[in-house]
């Protein structure tokens, strides 16, 4: 067994896929509408489904907005270098919500940034 997908409902798909890829340096791997159904679902990710675990982005059409919950937490992703990583997002449009340092009663680097529809990304600095 093997992990495939997490699935993400987003209101504007070509804003998310903008953030995943420019954003956050991933490829969209494949793209399928399905007009029965009313919605569009993009694959996003940093590498082959075959070998990688990516993100299923979903876009109903007709719904603007989506409120996450209180259930959901973050979608985490290893970076060599938090700082670095948090200037670079930024530059690109990426809404830093929190700066990278020590996270709570730890001594990893963390830093927390929000896609366009809220999702909370957490970078989480690569162990030596």
């Amino acid at each position: 067994m093997r992990l495939l997908h997490t699935m993400l409902r987003v209101a504007d798909l070509d804003r998310s896929i903008a953030f995943y890829t420019g954003v956050l340096g991933m490829r969209e791997l494949r793209r399928k509408a399905y007009p029965d159904g009313k919605f569009t679902l993009a694959f996003v990710g940093y590498g082959d489904e075959s070998e990688s675990t990516v993100l299923e982005l979903t876009h109903n059409w007709g719904v603007s907005h989506y409120d996450i919950g209180n259930a959901f937490g973050h979608i985490a992703i290893e970076v060599d270098d938090v700082h670095a990583a948090c200037e670079r997002m930024r530059e690109a449009g990426g809404k830093i919500i929190r700066e990278a340092g020590p996270m709570n009663a730890g001594t990893t680097i963390i830093a927390f940034l929000e896609d366009p529809d809220g999702y909370q990304i957490e970078l989480i600095g690569k162990k030596p």
